[in-house]
């Protein structure tokens, strides 16, 4: 299908992607939203290109196949919400398969539609106790890292009668892999990392960056945070945290609690904003929060002078150390080869159109084979641990760690920690996972 503008499907035009008019009052309508549901719903029925990426699709499906018309109209909008709950907006239809996304006249950008019913959902209904927990990750970081509260919580967490309560009483599967708490948090360990090194720019890059420690970086996994300062100060680029931050809102987004996303960008940006101007760039650890803003903030907030200046700032940081490399500004004086690497690329790293940064910075390490698994891991941050979305999950990403079982490399790793760690649960192997930056570390034998 095609108009007459030449778009459509086969169209090598790059899509667009409009702004979330989520401050209007049609957004929230329910009966536009309805309208606008069973439009998208009656394309995608008649395209199934989209069938098997996400729980999404084959449940929309479904529900056609097995109406009295066997078509959309044939469908209760009761049923709706079934499909909207299985998305966990990781992009990746709208990027990769969808040939129907602006500027096709079709217009479909399923993504911040179910973004949209999520919203109009919470908005009238509220969510669960579980689900608002789930996704508070600063409020839980704050208290499960508090000194011996950090060691009940992991030590609970790792019991399987504990984990089997807890999944009756709070509705987290017990065999979902969580992540551990750690009162030496990265800001406290900040002090006696910070270093002195004057700025060199580089095409795009100043070769200073401020470091978004997210949630997960400063609270679970605080041991990366140095794994980025001793590469970053290796090559030569200044690097600080980010004075203060809170959560960047992507959980409360996939949520659909847009009120919260908002109080998150009103203390973030003007941090963020007055760093920009101070001369910083932008990274973070995990590209879900790279990609909020990058792409999620920005569309939200498209008048924002300080959004959008934040968002020309942040990167990816492979792409920010490929960027110096094209420049000739990176190190490569390694000391150790690494072998095989088993490499998921993580779903809201692929859909930043920046390309497969990870694996070109790590292919450069001599004696050193990198392997793309290019699909997605299921986890989605808080999909692959609810008890009624876990069987879903492991089903996604079990073709992964089925791929990394035969590959048997001598390292698995992923951008996205969380992913990696649900990856590896579902995998044979014993090894835990490695960040893409903790083997770069290593390879440089720092």
């Amino acid at each position: 299908m095609s108009n007459e503008s030449g778009v459509g499907e086969g169209s090598l035009g790059a899509p667009t992607r409009h702004p979330l008019d989520w401050q209007s009052p049609a957004f929230w309508d329910r009966e536009s939203l309805d309208v606008e549901l069973e439009r998208v719903y009656d394309i995608c029925h008649g395209c199934r290109r989209c069938v098997s990426l996400c729980e999404s699709f084959p449940t929309l499906f479904d529900l056609v196949d097995s109406s009295e018309t066997m078509e959309v109209d044939g469908v209760a909008k009761s049923d709706y919400r079934k499909v909207v709950d299985q998305c966990y907006l990781c992009d990746l239809c709208y990027m990769t398969k969808c040939p129907y996304v602006p500027p096709h006249e079709w217009n479909v950008d399923f993504p911040h539609l179910m973004l949209r019913a999520k919203a109009v959902d919470f908005r009238e209904q509220g969510a669960s106790f579980r689900n608002k927990v789930l996704t508070s990750t600063d409020r839980v970081g704050k208290l499960a890292s508090i000194p011996l509260v950090d060691v009940t919580v992991n030590a609970l967490n790792r019991n399987a009668g504990f984990r089997k309560v807890f999944e009756a009483t709070f509705g987290v599967h017990r065999d979902a892999p969580v992540p551990e708490y750690h009162h030496k948090t990265l800001r406290k360990k900040v002090g006696s990392l910070a270093k002195a090194i004057p700025a060199q720019r580089a095409g795009r890059t100043t070769g200073k960056v401020a470091l978004y420690a997210t949630c997960y970086g400063n609270y679970n996994s605080p041991d990366l945070g140095e794994d980025f300062y001793a590469v970053f100060q290796h090559n030569g680029i200044h690097i600080e945290l980010v004075p203060r931050e809170r959560c960047c809102g992507m959980p409360k987004l996939e949520l659909g609690d847009l009120d919260s996303v908002d109080r998150a960008r009103a203390t973030n940006i003007p941090v963020l904003a007055k760093l920009v101007d101070e001369g910083f760039d932008l990274i973070a650890p995990v590209p879900s929060c790279v990609l909020m803003y990058k792409q999620e903030l920005p569309l939200m907030y498209p008048n924002d002078p300080d959004v959008q200046k934040v968002r020309n700032a942040f990167f990816d940081p492979f792409e920010y150390l490929f960027l110096r490399h094209k420049e000739g500004m990176f190190n490569t004086e390694f000391k150790q080869g690494l072998g095989d690497i088993g490499y998921h690329v993580a779903c809201h790293l692929r859909v930043q159109n920046i390309g497969m940064k990870t694996r070109d910075i790590l292919a450069l390490i001599p004696d050193t084979r990198v392997h793309p698994q290019a699909r997605c891991s299921g986890h989605d941050g808080t999909y692959a641990v609810k008890r009624e979305t876990y069987a879903n999950a492991v089903k996604i990403g079990r073709p992964v760690a089925r791929k990394i079982d035969e590959l048997k490399p001598a390292h698995f790793s992923s951008d996205c920690p969380m992913a990696a760690a649900h990856i590896a649960d579902l995998a044979e192997r014993e090894e835990k996972p490695e960040h893409p930056m903790t083997l770069l570390r290593m390879a440089y034998g720092l």
